[in-house]
């Protein structure tokens, strides 16, 4: 199949020891969503991509660019996707929001000299006009911004924002050759940070606590229900600075953003900073025992009472639970 220009919408998928990541799965469900006639064409970047592939035509795309290449700077990524677009000539190129796709979609944009809009929550198209939803001011005012046809657009996908579908069809796989450019840098070496490894992005279960914990001590408690539950430990900002939990914990508009099943709050008032990271979540859990904190406006379920009378017995109900 061959891949008409203009009629195309690209997708930069992302992979983690040869699986694509949450949020490039969930950028390939809105580009489906999107496309109206247009092809969904997902592009790898990297070595051993056959069950990547795969999984992108499980997701739905119609062809799936796979481009062997050792590399891991993410200039060399930015790179093959540029010439990709000057290739295909996309509507739109769908990148999802982790780090390095920020990195990515900064020097395409950079480079092919389009426009880019990151952080995009939602995606429609009318009559050929593209809009794109963007959250501003702490997510307390959604913008939305117009492209018009003819013009390539960067969207950068929160994570969360579409949750990711599989969809039933037979994608054509393809070995893509792509010029090699030098690169103006080079990684002579990496240095791991001396912190406990998180990955909050790809969790479908989190427990997070903020400063109604109370102490470090009190915060082992977060720690064991997240362990019970079978997920991972979130935090808020004040935590990560009091050194309860590392940064790499923190959740919020200066931490990750994170869209989990469950989302557990734990002594979180529910600041904007903080939700803003964790309004994707399919269902949240507030525990506060102020019963008119702001984090009961956005849960499912909110219990108020202590938080240190409450996690003792969640933690134990589990436990029974799962003994059964």
């Amino acid at each position: 199949m061959s891949i008409e220009k203009q009629k195309n919408i690209m997708v930069y998928v992302e992979t983690v020891e040869g699986s694509p990541i949450n949020v490039s799965l969930e950028a390939l469900t809105q580009a489906r969503k999107l496309a109206t006639g247009d092809q969904v064409v997902a592009v790898l970047v990297g070595e051993k991509l056959d069950e990547a592939a795969k999984k992108c035509v499980e997701f739905g795309a119609d062809e799936v660019l796979c481009i062997e290449d050792t590399r891991k700077e993410v200039e060399a990524v930015g790179d093959i996707l540029a010439q990709c677009n000057a290739k295909y000539e996309p509507k739109v190129i769908l990148i999802g929001s982790s780090l390095d796709g920020k990195d990515i979609a900064a020097m395409v944009a950079s480079r092919a000299k389009l426009p880019s809009l990151t952080d995009v929550i939602a995606m429609r198209e009318e009559n050929g006009t593209c809009y794109m939803t963007i959250p501003m001011y702490s997510g307390n005012i959604l913008k939305e911004v117009s492209v018009a046809a003819g013009k390539t657009v960067i969207v950068v996908l929160r994570s969360g924002a579409c949750k990711k579908e599989a969809a039933a069809g037979a994608g054509n796989i393809q070995k893509e050759e792509v010029a090699l450019n030098e690169l103006l840098t080079k990684v002579t070496n990496v240095v791991t940070e001396i912190s406990e490894s998180v990955n909050l992005e790809e969790a479908e279960v989190i427990v997070s606590g903020g400063r109604g914990m109370g102490s470090k001590e009190n915060f082992e408690l977060v720690k064991q229900l997240a362990e019970v539950c079978g997920g991972v430990v979130g935090a808020t900002r004040p935590v990560t600075e009091e050194n309860w939990v590392p940064r790499s914990h923190q959740i919020g508009q200066s931490g990750k953003i994170v869209a989990p099943k469950l989302y557990i709050a734990c002594g979180i008032s529910g600041a904007t900073q903080h939700i803003s990271g964790a309004i994707g979540s399919n269902y949240i859990v507030a525990i506060n025992k102020d019963e008119d904190a702001s984090i009961f406006d956005v849960s499912d379920v909110g219990i108020v009472g202590n938080v240190m009378d409450i996690l003792p017995l969640m933690i134990e109900e589990i436990k029974k639970v799962k003994s059964k």
